[in-house]
């Protein structure tokens, strides 16, 4: 990677005098800020954001804690959170947990220890006692897609709707057996994505169809085989599933696939949380699409907000953001 030096080498001038060029600080002559700038662009130099800080008493440095971001929407998330950050100035520390909360305990006990400049946390809702510890010692905390603390800001989309919106859509294709594979619970986003399948269903008079299933961490493949195996057993006539994230449907596929019910003729399937993949597989999943890259670029912006609010000695913001997921009809339905 080019550093400062090699831009000054290649101009034959001093690295005081590309600093002055580049920041615009102090007279540097026009043909020589040209000489500079043509051997940036020459050497793809970059600035180090991070290294400036330091060296100006600012850390400009974000932790990111998310569940994972492997095939899964906070990779989106993630994207969004980085482009954001580094357009402001910030760089991004991202971390995963496999929504473990000693893990997620470890990695906030070591962010915290460093000091950062604020944090984005899509957190299991275990270790919310330090996460006030974070905002007691003036760093700011943004919680993205789950909202597991009212007095912290939030960003998310409106999971209710999405479980609702979703039954309803089965429903007004004459589905009347409609099962559900969820994820944990005791975590808000399935909490809530319940709540709005339930009301559907109450309301159209149809009776409910869970999958429990043992939770494990970022099983969600194995849960939508395991999920519409029980469903196949337990139901009649089972017409329809809804399930939690596009990859349990690419496991509901792939069982369905094996047992060569038709997708959907047979049974139809919906995907409560739309990532990009689901638009790309062989059978595309019809699912409930969330702006994932604008909720992470949505977070970034709250979280920065805050911390300049806090160096300027100014009373923190509290937000919630909430944002509207949208029905996309593809083949499964």
């Amino acid at each position: 990677m080019p550093t400062l030096k090699d831009v000054a080498t290649l101009a034959n001038v001093d690295v005081s005098t590309v600093s002055r060029a580049l920041n615009n600080k102090g007279y540097v002559h026009p043909k020589t800020k040209e000489k500079i700038l043509s051997a940036v662009k020459q050497l793809s130099y970059h600035p180090n954001i991070l290294a400036k800080a330091l060296k100006e008493g600012k850390r400009r440095v974000v932790g990111v804690i998310l569940p994972t971001i492997n095939l899964s929407m906070f990779s989106e998330i993630a994207h969004g959170i980085e482009k954001k950050c580094h357009k402001l100035g910030y760089e991004a520390i991202i971390s995963h947990t496999d929504d473990d909360p000693n893990i997620e305990q470890k990695y906030l006990q070591r962010l915290y220890q460093s000091k950062l400049d604020g944090l984005i946390i899509a957190g299991t809702g275990q270790n919310n006692r330090i996460l006030k510890d974070f905002i007691n010692s003036g760093i700011p905390v943004v919680q993205v897609i789950r909202r597991q603390d009212n007095t912290i800001n939030s960003v998310e989309a409106n999971y209710f709707d999405c479980g609702y919106i979703a039954t309803k859509h089965l429903i007004d294709l004459g589905c009347t057996k409609i099962g559900l594979i969820n994820g944990n619970i005791e975590i808000v986003p399935f909490k809530d994505r319940y709540k709005g399948y339930k009301k559907a269903i109450k309301e159209n008079k149809l009776t409910e169809y869970i999958a429990n299933i043992p939770f494990k961490r970022n099983s969600f493949f194995e849960d939508g085989i395991l999920g519409i195996k029980k469903l196949l057993a337990t139901v009649e006539n089972l017409d329809s599933v809804i399930v939690a994230t596009d990859v349990q449907g690419l496991g509901v596929l792939q069982e369905l696939k094996r047992r060569s019910i038709c997708v959907p003729d047979k049974i139809k399937i919906v995907s409560l949380t739309g990532h990009s993949i689901g638009g790309m597989l062989e059978t595309p999943i019809t699912s409930m699409e969330m702006p994932l890259y604008a909720i992470g670029k949505s977070a970034a912006e709250i979280l920065i907000k805050n911390i300049q609010l806090n160096q300027n000695n100014e009373p923190q913001q509290l937000e919630h953001t909430i944002f509207k997921a949208t029905l996309i009809q593809r083949q499964t339905t």
